[in-house]
């Protein structure tokens, strides 16, 4: 059931997540009853946009934390005087086929906590390609059978980063032009985190494995742990489970890694491509 505004608009763009915000600048202080009905939006379609904002780095900062602390940020470089915001950039020199959140994943789902919300926001946009993907892990939950959801239901996965910070990660292999990203031996550590998660303000479960980060079912070998995961990611995917957002100079999109997976496509070859990125920190997956 759709909830009634009064201080914003909110237009949905898909049936399975996503809505447009409109009425609302940004830039300037958020009254408590604005703040608390694009909570109620964020929490009712998953992921949510706003167009035509102008923000500095500190407006984007101000509007993070009124969600709560910022989030951890590893591996990657930040901003000089925002340690806080990481700029995802790609010149448009760089014909790579290889991009900065180019496969499904989960922000950060390695962490013990891994963040709440992304807050991505368009400073310079092609003028086509670099859409975000979006999927909803309430609706790959919800479309399970009844017998393979009391399988997950007891089941934890092993999370890491070792496939892209790691050692020997993706990262330490080929490196980005435009962002300097430090992967190590410490991105090759492991923790468990459940298959099957309660979103701690909703209440709804979701699908909580990405093909970035999960990296086994506990307890099980990557070879057994292989073709379930296999279904699993390919089950999230579905089409009818996604929102499509197609950036703009001045857009901002924030999203919610409890119950959500994103992918950046990389279809916009010789055109650059900033935006800022901030997260909100989050709480331990149950």
């Amino acid at each position: 059931m759709t909830t009634a505004y009064e201080t914003i608009r909110v237009r949905p763009l898909a049936g399975a997540c996503g809505a447009e915000i409109s009425g609302v600048d940004l830039a300037r202080p958020l009254g408590n009853q604005a703040f608390a009905e694009i909570h109620r939006a964020f929490l009712e379609h998953s992921v949510i946009f706003f167009r035509d904002q102008d923000l500095k780095p500190a407006d984007q900062e101000a509007f993070t934390l009124r969600f709560g602390p910022f989030g951890q940020t590893d591996y990657v470089k930040t901003l000089p005087d925002h340690p806080n915001i990481i700029a995802v950039i790609k010149e448009a020199e760089e014909r790579t086929p290889f991009n900065f959140g180019g496969v499904w994943h989960s922000d950060f789902s390695y962490q013990d906590r891994p963040p709440m919300a992304t807050i991505l926001y368009g400073r310079d946009v092609p003028p086509y390609g670099g859409d975000t993907m979006f999927a909803s892990g309430y609706l790959a939950y919800e479309t399970l059978s009844d017998g393979l959801k009391r399988t997950l239901e007891g089941l934890r996965a092993v999370h890491s980063a070792r496939r892209s910070y790691g050692s020997k990660g993706s990262y330490a292999k080929r490196r980005l032009k435009s962002m300097e990203i430090a992967a190590d031996e410490s991105g090759d550590a492991e923790l468990e985190h459940p298959v099957i998660r309660t979103h701690p303000e909703t209440g709804r479960k979701s699908v909580f494995v990405n093909p970035v980060y999960t990296i086994r079912i506990a307890g099980w070998t990557e070879a057994e742990s292989k073709p379930l995961l296999d279904f699993l990611h390919a089950h999230a995917q579905r089409p009818e489970f996604t929102c499509r957002f197609r950036w703009a100079k001045g857009s901002l999109a924030m999203w919610d890694n409890r119950c959500l997976q994103h992918l950046a496509l990389n279809d916009y070859h010789g055109f650059r491509r900033e935006h800022h990125r901030t997260t909100v920190a989050g709480d331990r997956p149950a």
